[in-house]
């Protein structure tokens, strides 16, 4: 049996597959928004314009749209990468110039990560310039744009080169597990990479400043008190210079957790529906979904890297996916070509993930209707929806697969249902 032609028979039947699937929940997500724009949800009629259900119905509808034809592109990437040879000339001609040498493997993940970010590069800036703009959501200018680009290009290249150095090292002398070594070095560069964001990597790109004195600052620290959660304090963030889009997060883990607000958030909110919001995130630490996520990350980040040791002394892996080890073993090859395929056959999977993430916002809604205002937090949503222009009539199945949050009708009937038990329980 010919396993290089089966495997690329099957790798080729989940990419076209997978594009004939997104392309169908495409569909059913612009045909449900489109029956639902003359209408505002009867549960939303007396919070949200008719103007502003519309402008989020075509706001997502051109995100739709848009994001087809990235795809599309992004289909053609990998056909060229593969099956079209361009990762078999790159592949030649590094290990020619420099060697079967881990340095000549670093260059061949480089330059595949350069080609994909310049091909992404002008969808990004007409995301940014021209659709964001259109709805009146994009505030950063060309200048910055560029030097956000920049800015994070050098810091893939600062953070992602010596942790791949350091995985293809332990790959040539770790012997047949070296996987499991790769892995604790992996998991041990994102643990100092979160601990490190907060302080070092964030203000690289925005200006963070403690929450001033007043009614909000007396409120989230009442709630913090209430809840027992603490943090090395209560930032605003200058996120306006970008967006007109409010958020607010929390990051670091450990003692070196900070609460990060956006300005545009605190701009749009009141100080009580601004504290349900964050009673929100607090939900997520305290309930434990973030460690839930790292250790489910630990698992499955094994599982691959066993998978990837597995594949990469497979000859029908590289070649059914159209590269030819001439040169002999090529460790940086075999990580790019797992990172093509991984995501190819993992997509029919993308319900299960999205399910557990929105169980998880449920789980944080009702953890923020116990410690604050419930009808605060059904007010806040209701802005957020409105000013971040989120359809408000998605298709349930386009749902299934992408949306990490519960729809906007499904999500607020929960919080008045959990504001309604807290009530008859008092």
């Amino acid at each position: 049996m010919n396993y290089s032609s089966a495997f690329e028979t099957l790798f080729l039947f989940f990419l076209f597959g997978g594009f004939a699937l997104k392309y169908y929940l495409d569909c059913r997500e612009i045909r449900c928004i489109r029956e639902n724009r003359g209408k505002v949800p009867e549960a939303f009629a007396e919070k949200i314009t008719l103007e502003a259900h519309q402008k989020a119905a075509d706001y997502s509808i051109e995100n739709v749209r848009f994001g087809e034809l990235s795809r599309l592109v992004s289909l053609g990437l990998t056909l060229i990468l593969t099956v079209g040879g361009l990762l078999q000339i790159i592949y030649l001609m590094t290990t020619g110039w420099l060697g079967n040498t881990i340095l000549a493997q670093v260059v061949i993940i480089l330059l595949i990560g350069f080609i994909s970010g310049l091909i992404d590069l002008p969808f990004s800036w007409y995301q940014t310039f021209k659709i964001e703009a259109k709805y009146g959501f994009n505030t950063t200018t060309p200048a910055r744009f560029i030097k956000d680009t920049l800015m994070s290009a050098a810091l893939s290249i600062v953070l992602g080169v010596p942790i791949v150095s350091l995985i293809l090292w332990l790959w040539n002398v770790s012997g047949p597990y070296w996987w499991v070594w790769a892995w604790a070095a992996y998991m041990l560069f994102n643990v100092i990479i979160l601990w490190l964001y907060p302080a070092v990597i964030a203000p690289l790109f925005n200006k963070f400043s403690p929450l001033p004195d007043g009614e909000l600052k007396d409120r989230l620290e009442s709630l913090l008190s209430r809840i027992g959660f603490s943090s090395r304090g209560l930032y605003s963030m200058d996120a306006s210079k970008r967006s007109a889009k409010g958020n607010a997060y929390m990051t670091g883990f450990g003692k070196n957790k900070r609460i990060v607000l956006f300005d545009t958030l605190m701009n749009k909110l009141t100080p009580e529906e601004t504290e349900t919001v964050l009673a929100h995130e607090l939900g997520h630490y305290k309930l434990n979904h973030i460690y839930k996520m790292l250790a489910f990350s630990c698992v499955f980040s094994l599982l691959f890297f066993w998978l990837l040791s597995v594949l990469a002394d497979c000859q029908w892996f590289y070649e059914g996916l159209g590269v030819n080890l001439i040169q002999g073993a090529s460790h940086g090859t075999a990580l790019v070509l797992f990172s093509i395929a991984v995501p190819v056959f993992m997509f029919p999977l993308a319900p299960l993930s999205s399910y557990f993430s929105r169980k998880h916002e449920f789980e944080a809604d009702a953890f923020a209707v116990k410690y604050s205002n419930g009808h605060a937090l059904i007010s806040a949503l209701v802005k957020l929806f409105s000013d971040n222009a989120s359809t408000l009539t998605p298709d349930p199945v386009y749902s299934a697969f992408y949306s990490s949050h519960p729809d906007a009708a499904i999500r607020i009937q929960a919080i008045e249902e959990a504001e309604k038990a807290k009530a008859a329980s008092h």
